[in-house]
């Protein structure tokens, strides 16, 4: 339970030992400036009231949140006049900036400032020792509670508006996956529906004429032969050159990446790609992201090198580290994306060649001609 609460207190931004030693300080005050014993009452009181009602307004909702907000701060004016003790001061600032309604932010913030200067000024005029040995510490919470609940609403709003961010980027990526589902679809009716409609139509009368006219069943036969080549060809054409992500755009969300992350780039000015298929420069990119992906969560590297060289034969991109975590061929079986890279590059004939010295090197090679017909055959 106190693991819990002490993580509760770090989430606020604040030091939890400052909440703690706020917590205790009334305590001191009370004692110190108490003459009767009803007076040190009436302070542990106020102090147990406070606590409570502080919890109270921050687990209700609604109307009664502002309602334990300006009884706390009542109390806070009150501690402050008669015990010199301040730092409620600071536990209200951080409440109010908790509080979603702008009027009533306002409304509060400056009851709470407008108050507690109050009291501030009574007691330098009353010229309390107390409260004037302790003064730079009440300039510095008066500060406070006019700096830090706006700081905290600018927080909270921040953190709102990345939620919705992230939101609407999910259904944007949904939105789109599902408009390149349709695309998709569309494309494969368009290619293979009036193909596969006429194969079904030449089958059926070359099934009825294998006895009758056996000469013209063959040449319907092999028609059909001829139309399910011409819509394999196409579906390949339709694959190889579907919109894919480009290199460089990849190299652009690379540096912005290990700048994040604070490893610095080595590479060149730019990547040189001649007669290179969207289907090659896709998979080379996915796999640059997943080999950047895996330097920034795994290697505890402070340098990446990424350079890319192509021949006549095949595309070769290289992507290094200086980490001290080399990668192990167990690896492959864990979530670290390998299996995944190596298994795109086994798609288009390509490699994976893992090097560790002075950290990782990976050598990724793709031919520049992927011939999809040595998968699945012709």
């Amino acid at each position: 339970m106190f693991r819990s609460y002490w993580i509760h207190l770090k989430s606020t931004g604040i030091s939890p030992y400052i909440w703690t030693i706020l917590v205790m300080l009334p305590f001191y005050f009370i004692f110190q400036q108490s003459a009767t014993t009803i007076e040190i009452f009436v302070g542990i009181f106020l102090t147990l009231i406070f606590f409570l009602i502080y919890w109270l307004a921050f687990v209700s909702k609604g109307w009664t949140v502002y309602l334990w907000t300006c009884i706390l701060i009542g109390i806070s004016i009150a501690t402050t006049i008669q015990f010199s003790y301040v730092y409620f001061a600071f536990f209200l600032a951080y409440l109010i900036g908790n509080v979603k309604d702008r009027v009533a932010f306002l409304t509060l913030y400056f009851i709470h400032l407008f108050g507690t200067s109050a009291a501030i000024n009574l007691n330098i005029v009353w010229k309390e020792e107390l409260f004037l040995r302790q003064l730079p510490m009440v300039v510095v919470i008066w500060i406070s509670i006019i700096l830090l609940p706006f700081s905290i609403r600018h927080k909270t709003e921040r953190g709102q508006l990345q939620e919705k961010l992230e939101d609407a980027n999910k259904r944007i990526s949904e939105l789109v996956k599902l408009e390149e589902r349709q695309r998709i679809a569309r494309d494969l009716h368009d290619t293979l529906g009036q193909k596969l409609s006429l194969i079904g139509l030449k089958s059926d009368l070359a099934r009825k004429l294998i006895h009758k006219d056996p000469e013209r069943a063959r040449d319907e036969l092999y028609d059909v032969q001829q139309t399910a080549r011409t819509a394999l060809n196409e579906v390949r054409k339709m694959v190889a050159h579907m919109r894919g992500i480009r290199l460089v755009e990849e190299l652009v969300h690379v540096k912005q990446i290990l700048k994040a992350a604070q490893i610095e780039l080595v590479t060149e000015p730019d990547f040189n790609l001649t007669n290179v298929s969207l289907l090659t420069e896709n998979i080379l990119s996915m796999c640059l992201k997943e080999a950047v992906t895996n330097i920034v969560k795994h290697s505890g590297a402070t340098e990446c090198s990424i350079y890319y060289d192509q021949s006549d034969s095949e595309s070769v991109l290289t992507v290094k580290d200086n980490g001290n975590k080399a990668v192990a061929g167990i690896d492959f079986n864990k979530g670290s994306g390998l299996l995944g890279m190596k298994e795109r590059l086994e798609f288009v004939n390509g490699s994976l060649e893992i090097l560790v010295k002075d950290g990782t090197m990976l050598v990724i090679k793709v031919p520049n001609v992927v011939r999809l017909s040595d998968r699945g055959g012709a």
